[in-house]
């Protein structure tokens, strides 16, 4: 369940789906968020449907790509994994230029990992302030070990006006509701 709060990249081609005519659109969108909050596990289960609990730290920028219909047009999303780390301010803003949105994830076991909310919210406003923006709450099959509430996710979301998602990269849940309902807020700003 999404919960709601208060494009240079883009590029247009017509083509058939079930009989009736929708637009394809091409979006950057970049997974930003500390390192290992699950950004590479969400787009690997979202693109590949497979988890692997081996991590494996990115490197700069690993791209990924995969169509997502909303409303009246699909999506072929261009996934920008980004690298996480501490210092958010070495984030190449090369990276997050064209950006149509980002995805900005914390680790619902790791209470210091709510700051890259802000932290990266706060970087993405500057360089583009309408892009599309969504906070993830990764790793909710953790239930035990759970160190952020949903409250607290909300009072930042509600602050920034972004909506919010508790995600399971490994257990699937709610990764395509993710992704489906992202594509629905960027069609919003077309």
């Amino acid at each position: 369940m999404v919960h709601q709060t208060q494009a240079s990249f883009a590029s247009t081609t017509d083509y058939e789906e079930i009989g009736s005519p929708k637009s394809e659109i091409r979006q950057k969108v970049c997974l930003l968020g500390s390192f290992s909050v699950g950004k590479t596990s969400l787009i690997k289960r979202f693109v590949e449907d497979r988890f692997d609990d081996r991590y494996l730290s990115t490197i700069g920028a690993k791209i990924s790509r995969k169509k997502v219909d909303a409303t009246h047009h699909t999506f072929d999303l261009y996934l920008w994994d980004l690298a996480g780390g501490e210092d958010f301010q070495h984030v190449t803003k090369s990276y997050l230029s064209g950006a149509s949105g980002a995805i900005i994830v914390c680790d619902l076991t790791r209470h210091e990992t709510i700051e890259g909310l802000v932290q990266y919210t706060q970087l993405l406003k500057e360089l583009n302030p309408t892009i599309e923006l969504m906070f993830v709450g990764n790793k909710a099959d953790l239930e035990d070990e759970r160190q952020i509430t949903n409250a607290d996710i909300a009072e930042i979301a509600s602050l920034y006006e972004v909506p919010f998602i508790l995600t399971s990269a490994k257990t699937g849940e709610n990764v395509e509701s993710l992704f489906t309902q992202f594509a629905i807020n960027l069609e919003g700003k077309i």
